[in-house]
This record gives structure tokens, C-alpha cells and sequence, in this order.
């Protein structure tokens, strides 16, 4: 296996690892009286990441790694990792919001509203690069940031609404 190929699974893993802790951190939100909002947006914007990550799949194995590119990816993993520490239980995949549970005013939150759409912005934009998909990158960054763009007026209203947070 050469090293795109090797990036490449490292980072389908670590997708799935994160879908599954997703859902059950969602259904235990569930559970405890949330409820999810905008739910006919989700299956969208799983379909468009498992897009982005087949076409991966089909174009960067063999293709030479960029250790640049692979830094800031690198990077972005770290922001990741700060988002989901500070969500902890509460990050999911779907929009799932808890009555009367305060906003995450801690971590990457007090900086940045959407910490986690950020990285995910940044990393479908750079993961291509890592492997020279410059076409790819762009490609998809633009129908990534249309897709969060829906995804986060919902999740807007949502939390306006029933005032929780994920």
C-alpha cells in the first residue's frame, strides 16, 4: 500500500469511527427528550462526503503526497479533535438539540461560532491537495460550503428555537 493509499484509509477509519460514535451520541440525546431538526438535509450531506471520499478513493492512490498540503491537513485534524473534546456527548452528525441546555460557549466556541463546519470546510478543500486535485479541491469545496451553508441556517433556527445545543 503506498502512502496516499495509506492516508486514504487512515482517513475513511476514522470517518467511520466518528459516524458510529455520531450515532450514539445521538440516540442517547434522543433518549434524554432532544429533538432533531432538519433531518431532510442529513442524508444530502452524507451523500456529498462519501462522494468526496469515493472520488478519493478512485484518484489519489499512487499519486504523490504533498508534506505541505499534508501539514495542514495535519492541522486541521487538530482542530477537529478540539471541536469534538469540546462537544464531547453532545456532537453528532445530525442536527440534535437538547431543551434548555446552554450553548458551548467553550473551546474553539469562544472563537469561532461553527468550529467543526471550519475544519470540515478545510479539509475537503485540502485532503485533494495533499495528493494534487487542485480541480478536485475546488470542485467540491464550492458544493461543500453551499451544502454547510443550508446546514447551518438550520442549525441557526434550530437553536434559536428550542435554545440548546448539541
Amino acid at each position: 500500500m503506498g502512502l496516499a493509499a495509506a492516508i486514504l484509509a487512515l482517513v475513511t477509519a476514522q470517518r467511520l469511527v466518528e459516524a458510529a460514535w455520531a450515532r450514539a451520541n445521538a440516540r442517547r440525546l434522543l433518549a434524554r427528550g432532544a429533538a432533531e431538526a432538519g433531518a431532510g438535509h442529513f442524508w444530502p450531506l452524507i451523500g456529498l462526503n462519501a462522494a468526496w471520499l469515493a472520488g478519493l478513493w478512485v484518484l489519489a492512490p499512487g499519486a504523490p503526497v504533498s508534506w505541505p498540503w499534508l501539514a495542514v491537513y495535519l492541522a486541521l485534524q487538530a482542530g477537529r479533535a478540539w471541536t469534538l473534546w469540546t462537544l464531547g456527548r453532545r456532537w453528532t452528525h445530525r442536527i440534535v438539540v437538547v431543551p434548555g441546555e446552554t450553548l458551548v460557549a467553550a473551546g474553539p466556541y469562544r472563537f469561532v461560532r461553527h468550529p467543526n463546519y471550519a475544519v470540515l470546510a478545510g479539509e475537503v478543500a485540502v485532503l485533494p491537495l495533499v495528493f494534487g486535485l487542485s480541480l478536485y479541491a475546488a470542485a467540491f469545496g464550492l458544493v461543500n460550503a453551499a451544502m454547510l451553508a443550508w446546514r447551518i441556517g438550520v442549525e441557526d433556527r434550530a437553536l434559536a428555537t428550542l435554545g440548546g445545543r448539541r
